[in-house]
């Protein structure tokens, strides 16, 4: 399977603000392929940015979703919460409900099995194979986030149709279908994922499935170099979250163009689940002490987030970034598409 565009651009679905139908409209309008990002959505949001992308292109894209995850301890939440609660009361906000839920996960399948659109994804886990069956009864493709040999041949056994295979270096949270590793360590936790073309060729020699490259990727010189190693396409995220035509805040966006951390990390300190962004206060203060529950945490720190986020306070919200986020560029989506994909086609 090829996906049915010009260049082998893709554009990651960022959930949370940075995804946006003007965002997905205009790299499939530039000869890319665009995605939904349909994780905390309810399914009648999700409908309104299909139907908003549908308006502003013709050209198809994928929507992405959430595999729910198992419940956590609420006692570690709270033990973190207590830890937290000196932020909440800087910021003059109260911490949210630290609630499990399924971000409506059978209600979108619901929706997109009477709005198909040309390809789902799955992050944090694998999909039933009757969830894949539903899918491709409705004429959509499947395709699966991976991190791991194992993923991948999962993954396979359940009829996807793509692999889109992450390595650590990508920025977010990291898709592998565990949430959780021995070490409390950022940099142990970050050593025990898997760089992308190392995954590509392992996932390789245990599928067959084409495989979208994702992790890191900044230019045109790195999407052929991961093009050259088996992938069919690379996936961008960190280098889109400065396009115009992204949702990302102002906060989110200086913080990136001025270089204001020195470094990424990997933690579960936002969200209760890994992931990569920078390093600011609050990663490095909490990065220890957050527990594996997601998306428990992820509701527990949700006002933090956005209070800090609407005073301009970079130290505190998540700023999610791949290790290539030194070389964003604010610019049209459209320009990004095609610098990159003429960069890969040189080599």
């Amino acid at each position: 399977m090829n996906l049915p565009s010009e260049f082998p651009i893709v554009q990651a679905p960022m959930a949370g603000g940075p995804s946006t139908p003007a965002l997905t409209a205009a790299v499939a309008n530039a000869g890319g392929y665009g995605f939904v990002a349909g994780g905390y959505l309810t399914s009648e949001a999700l409908r309104a940015a299909i139907e908003a992308t549908r308006a502003l292109t013709s050209g198809p894209f994928g929507v992405n979703l959430f595999v729910p995850s198992a419940r956590s301890d609420l006692v570690e939440v709270s033990a973190y919460a207590a830890t937290i609660q000196p932020e909440a009361d800087r910021l003059q906000v109260t911490l949210g409900e630290p609630r499990w839920d399924d971000d409506a996960f059978d209600a979108k399948l619901d929706l997109l099995e009477s709005l198909p659109v040309h390809l789902v994804s799955f992050t944090f886990g694998c999909p039933s194979v009757s969830v894949v069956q539903r899918l491709h009864r409705a004429g959509t493709q499947v395709a699966v986030t991976v991190t791991s040999a194992r993923e991948a041949r999962l993954a396979t056994e359940v009829g996807a149709d793509l692999l889109a295979v992450q390595g650590t270096e990508a920025g977010g949270h990291q898709g592998s279908f565990a949430n959780s590793t021995n070490s409390a360590n950022s940099a142990e936790i970050a050593a025990n994922y898997t760089p992308l073309l190392a995954a590509l060729a392992e996932i390789r020699e245990v599928s067959a499935l084409p495989m979208i490259g994702t992790g890191g990727i900044m230019t045109g010189h790195g999407a052929a170099t991961v093009l050259a190693a088996g992938a069919v396409a690379v996936q961008l995220g960190t280098a889109f979250l400065c396009a115009a035509e992204a949702g990302t805040s102002p906060t989110y966006r200086q913080a990136l163009l001025t270089a204001r951390y020195a470094d990424t990390i990997v933690t579960r300190a936002f969200s209760g689940r890994y992931a990569r962004g920078l390093a600011n206060r609050f990663a490095l203060e909490h990065d220890r002490h957050a527990p594996q529950a997601y998306p428990e945490v992820h509701h527990l720190t949700r006002p933090l987030r956005a209070a800090a986020t609407a005073a301009g306070d970079a130290d505190v919200p998540n700023l999610w970034a791949g290790l290539g986020w030194r070389q964003v560029t604010a610019e049209p989506a459209a320009d990004i598409v095609t610098r990159i994909a003429a960069g890969a086609r040189a080599g």
